[in-house]
């Protein structure tokens, strides 16, 4: 994960590649089901950057943003809370799992999403 470091400067391209080779289990785990319009036939970009920041998910034509949270987020919050505004206000809607969650339950995350987007 990035360092504190990066809270204040803006991300790279750089930054998303290297984000995509050190991904997660849970990133990974949910990759393998979102990857290859696997989801609901929506393309979904990973460790994709948008503006200053780099979410971990996202489908474009839905104006989706798909942030998994590590233990790490809890030091994070009002970093977490700009970046979601940040998203709303580019017209973005953001929705948050914990690592655990999609790590035990796959199957109950993907359906959050599908609910999500049928709002």
């Amino acid at each position: 994960m990035l360092g504190d470091e990066h809270k204040h400067q803006p991300l790279s391209r750089d930054d998303a590649r290297r984000l995509r080779r050190e991904q997660s289990d849970a990133e990974y785990a949910l990759w393998t089901q979102l990857r290859a319009r696997r989801f609901l036939g929506l393309k979904f970009r990973r460790q994709h950057q948008m503006g200053p920041y780099i979410v971990d998910f996202c489908c474009i034509d839905r104006q989706l943003v798909i942030e998994l949270d590590g233990s790490q987020h809890q030091d994070h919050v009002v970093y977490d809370e700009n970046r979601t505004r940040w998203l709303n206000a580019a017209g973005f809607r953001v929705m948050r799992f914990w690592n655990h969650e999609v790590l035990l339950g796959m199957e109950d995350v993907l359906n959050r999403v599908a609910n999500f987007l049928k709002k």
